[in-house]
C-alpha cells in the first residue's frame, strides 16, 4: 500500500484512535488486575472480524489477522497496564480511579494498535501476509505479561515483530530508534534491617537498625564509583526507607528499596555480589540481621539490524515524520526482550512532547500526558512497516 493512502486512512481513523486512547485513559487498571480492558479490546477486535483468543497468559489478548498461512506473518505488540500514580491533570479524560493512571502512554499504545487493526482487517485485500496483533498485559510489574503470552503460544507461526512507545523526551514528528541493545536489565531489591529497639537517649543498649541502612546506603554508591567498571553503566537508586514512627524510639526494624539497572550479566553480577558483602559487613560492625529479597528484571532489548533499517525507512517515507532520530541506549527495563528472544524484531519510539499542551512531563508522572497528534506518525510508521516486510519477503 502507498503512503498516501495509509497517511489518508490514519487521518480518517483519527478521531476514533483519539476516542479510545481516553477511553483506556479514564477507565486504567494495574498490572495483573487488568479486567475491563482486555474485555473491551477482545470486543472490539471481534467487530473487525478477527480470531480472538482472550486469557492469552492470564489478561492477554490476541487478535489474528490471517489471509494464508503459507504467507509471512508479522505480529504487532502493544501493552495496556497503568499504574499506581494520582492522575494530578484537569482535563476532561482523567483517571476516574483514584491512585491509578496511564501515566506512560500504554493507552496510547492500545489505542494505536486497534486503530492498525481496524485500517488492516478493512483493507487485507492489500495484505501479502498475516498479522497477529498482541496486546499484553502487565508490563510495569516483573514477571511481566510478555513471557506468559510467549508460553501460551502468542508467537504460534510468528516471523517478525514490531511494538513501538510513545516518549515524552521526543517532540511531535519525531520517530527514535536503537540497534542492538537498546535497554538495560532493571532489577530490584528490599531489604528489612533487623536490629534491637530501644530508647533514643541509651543508643548503647540498643542496635540501631536506623544507623545501619543509613551506612549501607551511603556504602552502595561507594560500589557504584569504585567496584563497576568507569565505562559501564550502571544506575543504583534508593526509592524506598521506612522505619520508625517517634522520635525517642529507637526501632526495631528498617526497610530499605531501590533499583539497580545494567547492560550485561557481568555488571549485574558484580553488583548483586558487593551489595550482599555490604550487608555481611554491616551484621559484623553493627550486629543487625537482615532479610534481603533481589529480583533479577527483563533482559534487555535486543533490536535486529534489518527489522530496525525497515522501520527506520518505513518513518523516513512518512511525511509526517519531520526527524528520525538514532537514540542511545538507556537503562529503563522493558519486557518486549522476551518477544526479541524468540523472533527478529525491533522496539522504536514516537515523539508525543508538545510544551504548548503540557505534555512535556515525563513518564511515571501525576501529570503526564501526550499530544495525540503524535499518535499519526505511530500509526503511519506502523502500517508502513508491516507493508514494506511483507512486500520485501513477498520477492525473497
Amino acid at each position: 500500500m502507498e503512503i498516501a493512502m495509509i497517511e489518508h486512512l490514519t487521518e480518517t481513523h483519527y478521531n476514533e484512535m483519539v476516542r479510545l486512547r481516553r477511553h483506556f485513559h479514564m477507565y486504567p487498571e494495574l498490572s495483573f488486575h487488568e479486567v475491563q480492558t482486555p474485555a473491551y479490546i477482545a470486543e472490539y477486535l471481534r467487530e473487525l472480524g478477527l480470531d480472538v483468543q482472550e486469557g492469552v497468559g492470564g489478561r492477554g489478548v490476541v487478535g489474528r489477522l490471517i489471509t494464508d498461512p503459507s504467507l509471512p506473518t508479522v505480529a504487532l505488540r502493544a501493552d495496556f497496564d497503568a499504574l499506581p500514580i494520582q492522575d494530578q491533570k484537569d482535563v476532561p479524560y482523567r483517571s476516574t480511579v483514584p491512585g491509578v493512571m496511564h501515566a506512560c502512554g500504554h493507552d496510547a499504545h492500545t489505542a494505536v494498535l486497534l486503530t492498525v487493526a481496524r485500517i488492516l482487517s478493512e483493507n487485507r485485500e492489500h495484505l501479502k501476509g498475516n498479522v497477529v496483533f498482541i496486546h499484553q498485559h502487565a508490563e510495569e510489574v516483573d514477571p511481566g505479561g510478555a513471557i506468559q503470552m510467549i508460553a501460551d503460544g502468542c508467537l504460534e507461526d510468528v516471523d517478525v515483530i514490531f511494538g513501538q512507545h510513545v516518549t515524552s523526551s521526543l517532540d511531535v514528528g519525531t520517530v527514535g530508534y536503537k540497534y542492538g541493545t537498546a535497554t538495560g536489565m532493571p532489577d530490584d531489591f528490599t531489604i528489612k534491617i533487623h536490629g534491637r529497639g530501644g530508647h533514643a537517649s541509651k543508643p548503647h543498649a540498643a542496635i540501631d537498625p536506623v544507623a545501619a541502612a543509613i551506612s549501607f546506603c551511603n556504602q552502595l554508591q561507594y560500589i557504584v564509583t569504585r567496584k563497576s567498571k568507569p565505562m559501564e553503566p550502571v544506575v543504583l537508586s534508593i526509592t524506598m526507607f521506612n522505619g520508625g514512627h517517634q522520635h525517642n524510639i529507637i526501632p526495631d526494624e528498617v526497610e530499605v528499596g531501590g533499583t539497580i539497572r545494567t547492560f550485561n550479566a557481568e555488571a549485574q553480577n558484580v553488583m548483586i555480589t558487593e551489595l550482599k558483602k555490604c550487608l555481611e559487613g554491616l551484621v559484623t560492625t553493627t550486629g543487625i540481621s537482615y532479610d534481603l529479597d533481589y529480583m533479577k528484571g527483563y533482559p534487555p532489548v535486543v533490536n535486529t539490524t534489518d527489522e530496525t533499517d525497515l522501520v527506520l525507512t518505513a518513518a523516513k517515507q512518512v511525511s509526517t515524520v519531520k526527524e528520525v532520530q538514532e537514540l542511545e541506549p538507556d537503562l529503563g527495563g522493558e519486557d518486549f526482550s522476551y518477544y526479541l528472544q524468540r523472533v527478529p524484531g525491533t522496539f522504536y519510539y514516537t515523539g508525543t512532547r508538545n510544551p504548548n499542551f503540557k505534555a512535556d512531563y515525563p513518564h511515571h508522572h501525576g501529570k503526564f500526558d501526550i499530544d495525540e497528534k503524535g499518535l499519526t506518525n505511530a500509526v503511519s510508521v506502523m502500517l508502513k512497516s508491516v507493508f514494506n516486510y511483507l512486500e520485501k519477503e513477498s520477492y525473497e
